[in-house]
């Protein structure tokens, strides 16, 4: 894992973690949102009126109403992403990444009528006689570039796997293991059998599910949170404060977190905005592409509402909460994951001026003195005999209080072989305070207001319906995409792969999990990014279009 790990980490490098990704996002969103006259603003009122119903035509071509394709297109977008997903931009880019992740919403509202409005003008009418579309059919049918849409055919079912099947699962068993000690694989093993049942009955079941879900999940959780927020009001005022303080700025060093460049809070702020709300990634579109409507204008309209209530509404929530509460810089009792552990050589202390600047370097791979330990070192009772040789850094923390256990809770005597900051031994678990992430993070933060320890529960739950929504939306587009390369008959073995994917991934690493998806959702971006731009003339079109005859009504 600590291999497949570094591996990713190092693709990742060369696409959502390098420097031009987030201008390339952005900076489409924006010439879109100038190019089409902020849109964004313009039509949300209208899209309002649509999703409500008032236009919907029964006798209309497509599988499912304006809401239920809205339903469906937020139960992938609405996931690990608004719980484990913000909290992850947090830890990593302080209060600032909340800023980032509400401009790429913004701009990604005119990005998702983009990509949406396209689809649904190119989709096609397959074998089965359901609707299909998504950006493999504008990209084929107007650009007559059909390698580009083989392309991102291929990448969105990697990405069904790797950003709407895994990290999902994951998530919502490590939540179900922390709040009620239900072993992963059990969590995995039984709603692998309910993803099962739901997806093997298509679109037309897909849509009823998540027409239901999204609502309850959505209303229960936002109820939670406010418990949270009015419990830490007085914190509510300076934590809006230090999102916009620190957003050109770079995150300030606070408790144990030890601060983060404005490049890596831009970075990872429009990184995790991208996984939320998707707006840019092309998956979207192929929800909507199944809504009974004639007029492709008035389905991207619908679409504007998804980042707005993904990101806008619900992660600035969550971003709240954690913020709020204080405990996204606090450190806590947890099991150290190899990947995110490493052993560097000397003492360092967060305390001291000169030691938090250097370890912060070293976190940025910048210039520093910091280097990973190699050698010997010997424990007693779980404890180092020799502190001051190392320093244990978790989670991009200072740990504390660290033991070392074998498997099965045995306290661990003898000599640890340690090589390039990496401890060799095998069955060696080590325990200790660091500062925690994802959804762990998030839970620990709703234990801080009125429900007290039971605020875990709301997260638990919530992240159950999210996750589970986002895995049955996301194997649609999936079994679109394989519709696409290898035609219906390849419809059902790819399900069956999904649902095996799901179980395997409940019992992995969180850490490999995320920058699998981290590299995959990158995948299905640029070239859709790609195909939008060059079609901007066709969607000005299309729009001047729809606004004559609308007008002419």
């Amino acid at each position: 894992m600590n291999a497949l790990n570094d591996f990713l980490l190092f693709i990742d490098s060369f696409l959502g973690s390098a420097w031009w990704f987030p201008y390339l996002l952005l900076g489409v969103g924006i010439f879109f949102t100038l190019y089409l006259g902020f849109p964004q603003i313009r039509y949300f009122k209208q899209a309002c009126k649509i999703v409500s119903g008032k236009k919907d035509k029964s006798n209309l071509e497509g599988d499912t109403s304006h809401f239920q394709a809205l339903a469906t297109a937020l139960s992938g977008t609405v996931g690990t992403g608004n719980i484990g997903g913000v909290a992850f931009a947090i830890f990593l880019g302080g209060p600032a990444a909340l800023f980032w992740m509400w401009m790429t919403a913004f701009v990604g509202m005119t990005t998702k009528f983009v990509e949406v409005t396209l689809s649904h003008k190119y989709r096609v009418k397959t074998q089965d006689g359901t609707m299909a579309g998504g950006p493999m059919y504008y990209m084929e049918r107007k650009l007559n570039a059909k390698w580009l849409a083989i392309t991102f055919a291929i990448a969105t079912v990697l990405s069904s796997f790797g950003s709407g099947n895994m990290p999902q699962i994951n998530n919502i068993a490590s939540g179900m293991q922390s709040s009620f000690g239900i072993e992963p694989w059990i969590t995995g093993a039984v709603l692998s059998i309910l993803l099962a049942f739901v997806i093997i009955g298509g679109i037309s079941r897909i849509a009823a599910v998540t027409a239901k879900v999204v609502p309850l999940m959505a209303g229960l959780y936002i109820l939670g949170a406010l418990t949270v927020i009015f419990y830490n009001i007085d914190n509510v005022l300076p934590s809006f404060m230090s999102i916009f303080a620190d957003a050109f700025t770079g995150s300030a060093a606070a408790g144990g977190f030890l601060g983060a460049s404005f490049a890596y809070a831009f970075s990872r702020g429009v990184n995790r905005g991208l996984f939320s709300n998707e707006a840019g990634l092309g998956s979207a579109p192929i929800a909507h592409a199944s809504a009974k409507a004639d007029e492709p204008v008035s389905e991207g309209m619908v679409s504007i509402l998804e980042p707005f209530i993904d990101t806008i509404i619900l992660c600035t929530i969550t971003g709240l909460v954690i913020l709020s509460s204080g405990v996204w810089h606090e450190k806590f009792e947890n099991t150290f994951p190899k990947s995110e552990m490493t052993i560097i050589a000397g003492q360092y202390n967060e305390e001291s001026a000169a030691n938090r600047s250097e370890l912060f370097n070293y976190l940025m791979k910048q210039d520093t003195k910091v280097e990973p330990y190699t050698g010997p070192l010997i424990v007693k009772q779980g404890q180092l005999t020799q502190p001051e040789l190392v320093t244990i850094i978790n989670a991009r923390s200072v740990a504390e209080d660290v033991r070392f256990e074998l498997e099965g809770e045995h306290v661990f005597d003898g000599v640890l072989n340690i090589e390039n900051g990496r401890i060799k031994n095998k069955g060696i678990v080590v325990v200790g305070k660091s500062l925690i992430h994802s959804t762990q993070l998030t839970a620990k933060a709703f234990t801080r207001g009125f429900m007290g320890e039971y605020g875990e529960y709301v997260v638990t739950i919530g992240l159950l319906l999210f996750a589970f929504s986002t895995a049955i939306a996301w194997s649609y587009y999936g079994d679109r995409a394989m519709t696409y390369l290898l035609g219906p008959k390849s419809v059902m073995p790819y399900r069956v792969v999904y649902v095996a994917g799901f179980m395997w991934a409940a019992v992995e690493d969180t850490a490999v999990i995320w920058n699998l998806a981290a590299v995959t959702i990158v995948l299905m971006t640029i070239p859709n990014l790609i195909g939008i731009l060059l079609l901007r003339k066709d969607m000005k079109n299309t729009v001047k279009d729809y606004i004559h005859k609308d007008r002419g009504k």
